[in-house]
């Protein structure tokens, strides 16, 4: 059974990936939902679009745990987080690889 989307597990997938959205070529930080195939901006708590990936901005229905405070602290197990770029979702993997292509041409 896969884990949920937790605040330590989104903290150690961005050490892991730091540097591979990049933005100058239109990749916003994203989740993708593969039970339902929506796409979510990461977004900051007050809505506005994020730099990064953050669980806060996320909807109500894909949020599992939240603390009192209001903060997220994880989200459905079936989040992927990667990017979106004109409309479609790039895993973290495919963004990196579509990146490094781009700015070899």
């Amino acid at each position: 059974m896969k884990r949920s989307m937790s605040v330590k597990r989104l903290e150690r997938e961005n050490t892991l990936h730091a540097g591979t959205g990049n933005r100058s070529l239109g990749f916003r930080p994203a989740f993708l939902d593969f039970a339902t195939q929506s796409v979510y901006l990461s977004r900051f708590a007050d809505g506005r679009a994020a730099p990064c990936h953050l669980l806060d901005g996320l909807p109500e229905e894909v949020v599992v745990i939240r603390a009192p405070s209001g903060r997220v602290l994880a989200a459905k197990a079936t989040l992927i987080a990667g990017f979106e770029r004109n409309g479609f979702f790039y895993t973290r993997t495919a963004a990196a690889r579509a990146a490094a292509d781009w700015n070899t041409d």
